[in-house]
């Protein structure tokens, strides 16, 4: 199906922010940022009902799009700027100048945008036309990496998609969450002229905030000096031997009840065992267990190099701003994010009390860095180093905190939002449900076979729990 479908390009333009409205900048990577050098680009494509032509979008909403765009920048002048990356001993930092720009390019499809924008199964062949490219490589005497690309590509008559691609050593969610909020906003105002800047929502560039009480910073660098010969990002987390041919795509969304009663049958067994229960069943933990689980059953039978003594990973990024002993805004502009990673023996997760082993795994690892955030820091490049190299583990990107579907430019809450990168990385996308109150919604990408077997394990699984 994928190969019926054509995406047209109609415009490439540069945007920049308003002349002399942005100071030109150097921003020094944090110790929070230096290890996003060794991942891919994020990926991230918006889908809004737009049922009218191309003709009228171009006409009417994409000169408001660029011009909303350019005054967001203002705000977000880093996004227009580049990373650069010295020899060593310099420090990599982001960098803004005068004239710095984004590519926006304006795009046409002719595919089925209901059919993309669903939750089904969908070959994931059908999504990268609709990413921006966003180089990975440094170039030029200054060696600057750009920062930021976007793509809109319209469904006539259908609706239209926003796609993102941008460099995690930027920022984390929460900031990127701020920016695409920020453009929604100038949009929603209309096209004429200059407006007052959204002042809540003013971006924080104090990197004296960031306090390095560990000595982290040195010991990243180190790190990123001796893997970085050359001179392009080390995507620790990317599978180049993935085969995305007969690759798959779809959403589950895990409600409250269900997480409940993931919750209900866990206390259950537990009280019957005369076993201590989980110390944290949050509702990401119970999604995470439960399918942790499934996507563990997918692998029996396929890959042959799982044993049961095989430690088994499961990692995800752990917000800062709680955790911290000193205030950081919300507003700031950068990562403040640690890692979190778990660990259980295969056999363990396969029994079947799987879910609690999970739920213990995660629940604890969560309630550590709670406890102890930069405990173990200095080996976070080195532990997810570790993970990625395992034969079986699991990622999570995302968070259902940000409130990602309140990103509305007028023409509603987008139908669907997609995290493209996951499909090169084994990871889970989590945001929260679009229609369902305090539900989250969690995206994969597997073979088709596997995906087969996980939506009956998934859809299954829920229904043994009654």
């Amino acid at each position: 199906m994928a190969n019926s479908i054509t995406v047209k390009v109609l415009d490439n333009c540069y945007l920049s922010p308003p002349p002399n409205s942005a100071p030109q900048t150097s921003l020094p990577l944090t110790f929070f940022d230096i290890p996003w050098l060794f991942f891919c680009p994020g990926q991230t494509l918006y889908f809004y009902e737009y049922p009218y032509s191309t003709t009228y979008f171009t006409s009417t909403a994409f000169p408001n799009l660029k011009h909303s765009l350019s005054l967001t920048l203002q705000q977000y002048y880093p996004f227009a700027g580049n990373l650069k990356s010295p020899p060593k001993p310099g420090k990599p930092e982001l960098v803004y100048t005068e004239g710095d720009k984004v590519q926006l390019t304006l795009a046409e499809s002719n595919g089925d945008f209901n059919h993309v924008s669903g939750n089904h199964p969908r070959d994931v062949n059908e999504f990268y036309q609709l990413v921006p490219n966003l180089p990975t490589c440094f170039s030029g005497e200054k060696q600057l990496l750009p920062l930021l690309s976007v793509q809109v590509t319209v469904f006539p008559n259908a609706g239209i998609c926003i796609g993102l691609t941008h460099h995690n050593v930027a920022c984390d969610g929460r900031t990127f969450n701020n920016f695409m909020k920020t453009w929604a906003w100038y949009y929603s105002l209309g096209p004429l002229g200059d407006y007052p800047s959204p002042i809540m929502s003013l971006p924080c560039y104090d990197r004296s905030v960031i306090i390095d009480t560990c000595g982290l910073e040195a010991i990243f660098l180190e790190d990123w000096w001796n893997r970085n010969s050359s001179q392009e990002i080390v995507a620790v987390g990317t599978q180049t031997n993935v085969d995305l041919s007969n690759m798959v795509r779809a959403t589950f969304v895990m409600s409250l009840s269900d997480m409940e009663r993931i919750k209900q049958w866990i206390l259950a067994q537990c009280k019957r065992k005369n076993k201590s229960q989980p110390i944290h069943l949050s509702p990401s933990v119970l999604t995470c267990a439960f399918v942790w689980v499934c996507l563990l059953k997918t692998q029996v039978g396929v890959n042959e190099k799982c044993v049961g003594e095989d430690p088994i990973y499961f990692g995800f990024n752990a917000g800062g701003l709680t955790r911290l002993e000193y205030p950081v805004s919300t507003t700031y502009f950068g990562n403040c994010i640690g890692f979190g990673r778990g660990m259980a023996k295969m056999n363990e997760l396969l029994e079947e009390y799987g879910i609690i082993v999970a739920a213990e795994v995660f629940g604890n690892t969560v309630k550590r860095l709670d406890k102890s955030f930069f405990g173990g820091a200095e080996k976070w490049i080195s532990d997810w180093e570790v993970m990625f190299g395992s034969e079986v583990h699991v990622m999570v990107s995302g968070s259902p905190k940000l409130d990602l579907y309140e990103t509305d430019f007028g023409w509603g809450r987008p139908k669907k939002i997609e995290e493209i990168s996951i499909d090169t990385t084994r990871a889970i996308s989590l945001i929260e449900s679009r229609d369902l109150e305090g539900g989250i919604e969690v995206g994969l990408a597997l073979p088709k076979p596997e995906m087969d077997a996980f939506v009956t394990l998934y859809t299954e699984g829920l229904k043994a729990l009654r």
